[in-house]
């Protein structure tokens, strides 16, 4: 008899400590809590995932849930937790003052728009009024009840639609505007209310047998670099350290017992698993976690394919070569013990967490069920009788900002999907490895240190601003260990101190990468734990601490920081764009300098396009200030295949002009017109179909799909975009290089 394909999701919820130890720094202290995305996260992302789940019980998944969220949860339910934006909202119109007039004018619209603010009439209003007159408009006309009506929207818009049927909340969405402070008040006993139920449900849910709820060590820090800093170099060996090394092993059981010693209390029984932070493993970090008594770990496929040595390449549907591999649990063998450990499917993750928000609801759902249909097929052809176990694991609150109404028809389609199809069968991870445990095995110090994120630490180390937060955290380690006396048990305020700022979010957004517009905010918030530790001690704090580890400021150049999935229309909606590659094209050196009509390029992917936007000056018109023919030409590197030169008189014999290229698409700027070809045998171009969108308004963008290109997953590819006027030569960009692309 043949087995089903076991499928395990597991759903990881988290948030940093935006709670505050108290003012230290010099900046004048403000809220309990720095940001509020504990609160706005629960009401629209943590109860509504389990709830829909619980509707479909064949459907067995793992939720991840860190402990520092758990703590704030609580924080928030309990009605002890204010943060900036919770404080703005119960504060009365008439009693705002200017700086919190400022504050929600700049802040109250933090939320991706098309989903969370288009779809609110009242609420898309005001963020219009700000878009396009400005924060300065809106602060001079404004009247008390437009405040209003955006302090309410801002909590309203975060609740999860799953709760619209409420009788509270849907007269609210129905009222619209002209909302007072009463209506706020209520607003916010609804949001704890939501927040109340998600620890219940979770445990009873649990305790049905449809859920298995991990966690994670304490505040989530990567524990393979509180054990050693210089694990960074065993993926990037030339990895710049910081000036200190770090190494205090000691701290990884202490973050895993007060994870378990939680976990007992909440949950009435002891976890089994643990989702490491950040997917961060180690062989120096495994005797601790089995000490502790988890039974399974999960990692990412690249920690995998560089324990085997092993690159798992993909076909061009986008499933994976040599599955067998991947799908399958291991037993990491050590001295101190045995663990398994699962590793996922990174693709099909990132599809949750990427790109499914982009596409219809119905056919994204079965494009996942397909993937995972085709995985069921190969596990037949290949006659195993060894089950498989794909491993689907990702981020379970950021991606539903992206998706129409919070991901629910997803979830709903997808789920359907899934209870219908016999071949397919949705376990826990714990589920599976009762029944069937891991049979292939892994010598622990076998095992790479690395991340999810490319096998490596460099998302958390290696940067000047980086390794600048580590030594600054070395500093603080070194003076708590020189005070034997402070133990956790007679001034646990420095111990808190220190768990906070071990924190890997902190890393994650200083230096180059990661960015957002709250980076300042989590640059003081590390510098807060940081200084709550000398202050618990008594000991002076050193001055630096008074100063931001790194000065935030808008970038320049820079590669793409995600996917992006923007809507072709020529308006090059900032928040669209915003994860996308950049470079700065007017000012540079050479023949566009600064009189370049072209201003700047960004571009970026999904799993189903290649994007591709062009600024201009402002007022420049196509066939007037430039050339109306915009040649997008892509160079295919270290692959063998039919090329051509580029089809315009007088180009330039000088590299990278010279280079010949394999697909070429053609872009009239006067008539929004496309014509793709593909390169030929005697230097010919020959022309192909193409499903390829351009939108020409205040700015140029295009979509592309893979389809187009024919590539498969996980290949590089170089762009080169050429101007010119009725077949000849015009320009190029950028100078002297091609833009890299990664094929997802």
């Amino acid at each position: 008899m043949s087995h089903p394909l076991y499928v395990a999701f597991i759903w990881h919820q988290h948030q940093p400590l935006y709670k505050s130890p108290g003012s230290g720094v010099s900046l004048p202290s403000s809220q309990q809590y720095r940001l509020p995305w504990v609160r706005l996260h629960g009401t629209k992302d943590y109860l509504d995932l389990v709830l829909m789940l619980e509707r479909y019980p064949k459907l067995h998944q793992t939720v991840n849930l860190v402990p520092s969220l758990i703590l704030q949860l609580e924080d928030y339910i309990a009605g002890t937790a204010f943060d900036p934006y919770l404080t703005a909202s119960l504060t009365p119109d008439e009693q705002l003052n200017q700086q919190q007039q400022e504050f929600i004018i700049e802040h109250f619209f933090d939320a991706n728009h098309h989903t969370l603010i288009d779809p609110h009439p009242r609420y898309a209003q005001l963020y219009q009024q700000r878009q396009e007159k400005g924060p300065s408009w809106c602060l001079a006309n404004w009247q008390l009840s437009d405040y209003g009506d955006l302090l309410a929207w801002h909590n309203l818009a975060w609740i999860d639609p799953l709760f619209w049927d409420d009788p509270e909340i849907a007269s609210w969405l129905k009222q619209g505007r002209n909302f007072t402070l009463s209506d706020r008040q209520r607003i916010y006993s609804k949001q704890r209310e939501i927040l109340s139920r998600i620890i219940p449900q979770h445990r009873k849910m649990q305790e049905a047998g449809q859920l298995e709820v991990t966690t994670t060590p304490y505040t989530h820090p990567i524990l393979p670099l509180l054990a050693d800093t210089n694990s960074g170099r065993v993926a990037v060996p030339k990895m710049t350290l910081p000036k200190q090394r770090f190494q205090w092993a000691e701290d990884i059981p202490r973050h895993l017992k007060k994870a378990w010693d939680l976990y007992k209390d909440r949950f009435g029984q002891i976890p089994r698993g643990l989702w490491p932070s950040e997917q961060s493993v180690s062989p120096q970090i495994l005797p601790d976690i089995i000490d502790q008594g988890f039974k399974w770990i999960c990692s990412d496929e690249a920690v995998l394919g560089w324990t085997l040595k092993h690159f798992f390449h993909r076909d061009g549907a986008g499933n994976v070569e040599q599955p067998e591999l991947l799908y399958r649990p291991y037993r990491l063998q050590t001295p101190a013990g045995d663990l398994s450990i699962v590793f996922r499917d990174h693709r099909l993750s990132d599809l949750i967490g990427f790109t499914y928000s982009a596409m219809p609801a119905k056919q994204a759902a079965a494009d996942l069920v397909g993937h995972l249909q085709a995985i069921a097929k190969m596990q037949r052809d290949s006659q195993t009788q060894q089950p498989w176990l794909v491993t689907i694991a990702l981020d379970g609150e950021n991606c539903w900002e992206f998706y129409p109404q919070d991901g629910k028809p997803f979830l709903e389609a997808l789920y359907q999907s899934l209870s219908d199809e016999p071949r397919l069968k949705l376990v826990t991870v714990s589920e599976f490895l009762e029944e069937f445990p891991a049979t292939a095995t892994i010598p622990g110090g076998q095992l790479h240190s690395g991340s999810w994120v490319d096998g490596s630490f460099t998302t958390w180390i290696g940067d000047p601003a980086k390794n600048r937060a580590w030594d600054y955290l070395t500093e603080a380690r070194v003076m708590l260990a020189s005070h034997s006396e402070a133990t956790e048990q007679n001034n646990p305020e420095a111990w808190e101190a220190l768990y906070a700022a071990e924190g890997s979010d902190w890393f994650w957004w200083f230096g180059a990468g990661h960015s957002s517009n709250q980076d300042a905010i989590f640059d003081r918030l590390f510098r807060e734990h940081l200084f709550g530790i000398y202050k618990a001690l008594n000991e002076p704090a050193p001055p630096y601490l008074k100063q931001p580890v790194e000065i935030h400021q808008a970038q320049g150049n820079h590669s793409p920081q995600g996917f992006i999935h923007p809507v072709i229309d020529g308006r090059g909606d900032e928040q669209d764009w915003d994860k996308a590659g950049r470079l700065e094209i007017g000012g540079a050196r050479g023949t566009m300098h600064n009189s370049s009509v072209i201003q700047r390029l960004w571009y970026g992917v999904d799993h189903l396009n290649f994007y591709l936007r062009v600024d201009f000056k402002s007022g420049a018109a196509p066939g007037r200030d430039l050339p109306a023919e915009l040649n997008l030409l892509w160079f295919y590197p270290e692959k063998t295949m039919v090329n051509s030169p580029v089809p315009l008189a007088n180009v330039p014999n000088a590299a990278p002009l010279n280079y010949l290229f394999h697909h070429l698409l053609e872009i009239n700027l006067l008539t929004q017109s496309i014509q793709f070809q593909e390169a030929g045998d005697n230097y010919q171009w020959h022309p192909r179909a193409s499903r390829a969108q351009v939108a020409l308004n205040s700015c140029l963008e295009l979509a592309v799909p893979w389809a187009d290109l024919q590539v498969p997953p996980d290949y590089p590819l170089r762009l080169i975009l050429v101007l010119a006027d009725e077949g000849r030569f015009f320009n190029y960009l950028p100078e002297n290089a091609l833009i890299p692309i990664e094929v997802p």
